[in-house]
């Protein structure tokens, strides 16, 4: 694939907001499908869901992605998402609400956070508090970590899944608004590992065992507020998934926590303190310049990124 990113990152950070400040309509957010608790394994019986917690443009990390994020450290940067379903046969009623479920467990992603950060993409002048992934530099628009073991699966084989699945691309998307050639190859291989249909499951899409523990859990995720503990348990469970299975293995689940429950030092810990600052930042009426990632990220051990040549 040939993309232009310089000066984008539009799949790497919410850019809807752009258009309610320039006047126009973002648009309803695209989620997609999960398998129905009753499909018998058909993977073509999907229907619309509705997302609950996580951000737009979610990057859905695998089992063992999840594991490499938590063995060193960075388990900060990880977010759940549920789905809320109007049928109820294809979910599992948690309090008020019915959620996406498999053989009646509710059923989620673990992805990247998206914390608030002052960025100016698209060539604009002035920056806007955007939603951005949390290793989005948002003075070079890179990723800190790309090129690395880190770097998850499906950051790395996009928009080829995009294209694969004959899918409009968000860098189509930015075309169309902001104008530019981002997509400037349409030619791709096809990607291995889509993960759809039974697959997924325990792989990457995870089946949590208590539904009756999840009311709490589901309503600070629709406020946009999960705790510390919410995402820990999500994780914890994601981790102790077996490939193929709704099953969760008890010891993997309790190591998970005894992992995120520790205060070991480790090569990330800027993860957790940079998501709380921008937080802490994002109320002031003033946008601060990107170049503040120095000092919220950088200088908490963020890696660098590049620079365009």
């Amino acid at each position: 694939m040939e993309v232009n990113c310089q000066g984008c990152a539009g799949c790497c950070l919410d850019w809807r907001p752009l258009l309610e400040a320039d006047g126009e309509s973002g648009g309803r957010q695209r989620t997609r499908s999960v398998p129905r608790d009753d499909d018998g394994g058909n993977e073509q019986a999907f229907s619309e869901r509705v997302p609950l917690g996580g951000s737009y443009n979610f990057v859905a990390l695998t089992r063992d992605e999840v594991r490499t994020f938590l063995e060193r450290g960075m388990a900060a940067a990880l977010t759940p998402r549920f789905w809320t379903v109007e049928d109820e046969r294809e979910g599992v009623e948690v309090g008020d609400r019915h959620v996406a479920a498999v053989a009646g467990r509710p059923v989620f992603f673990v992805g990247l956070r998206k914390p608030p950060k002052p960025a100016a993409p698209f060539d604009r002048e002035e920056a806007t508090w955007l939603p951005a992934c949390v290793f989005l530099d948002p003075t070079t628009l890179q990723c800190r970590i790309h090129g690395s073991d880190r770097f998850p699966d499906e950051c790395g084989t996009y928009p080829e899944q995009t294209l694969a699945l004959g899918a409009e691309t968000e860098c189509e998307r930015v075309e169309a608004r902001f104008g530019g050639d981002r997509l400037l190859e349409r030619d791709h291989d096809e990607p291995d590992g889509l993960l759809f249909g039974p697959q997924a499951l325990g792989a990457k899409l995870f089946c949590h065992p208590c539904p009756d523990e999840l009311e709490g859990l589901l309503d600070r995720l629709e406020r946009g507020e999960p705790s510390p503990t919410d995402r820990a348990e999500c994780i914890a469970v994601a981790a102790a998934s077996s490939p193929g299975t709704v099953a969760v293995s008890e010891p993997h689940y309790e190591r998970a926590l005894e992992r995120l429950e520790s205060d070991e030092p480790d090569g990330d810990a800027w993860i957790g303190p940079a998501i709380e600052e921008w937080y802490r930042t994002r109320p002031g009426e003033a946008v601060p310049d990107p170049e503040l990632a120095a000092e919220i990220e950088d200088r908490r051990g963020a890696p660098e990124t590049p620079g365009w040549d």
